[in-house]
């Protein structure tokens, strides 16, 4: 199966280590978020930290419906944040139907 330009883009993010994993990482960061990528099939609760996270950072959340674990190259990863702003936007600006943006932050 051939990649689309946000699973690439998301590999970028990987290599350079613009991205966090789990929620414990994601709490702990004081700034610089500017994506939240959720996975679809992430639990109830996931998806309240995602939205809290969201509103914190005031960025939006992307939902990932092919499996979050499978664009981050790690194993049971429900959640994730980008933290390159370039690239962010890059991911953001070709999202399509298996990368929706769920809930969208207030752009300033």
């Amino acid at each position: 199966m051939a990649k689309n330009k946000v699973e690439t883009f998301i590999g970028f993010c990987v290599k350079s280590r613009n991205i966090v994993y789990g929620s414990g990482s994601i709490d702990v960061q004081r700034r610089g978020v500017y994506v939240i990528l959720l996975c679809s099939s992430a639990q109830k609760n996931t998806v309240k930290l995602a939205l809290k996270f969201s509103r914190r950072f005031n960025c939006p959340v992307m939902l990932c419906k092919c499996g979050l674990e499978n664009a981050v190259n790690k194993p049971g990863c429900k959640i994730a944040a980008v933290k390159d702003k370039n690239l962010a936007e890059a991911i953001l600006a070709n999202a399509c139907e298996e990368y929706e943006i769920y809930a969208g932050g207030v752009e300033s």
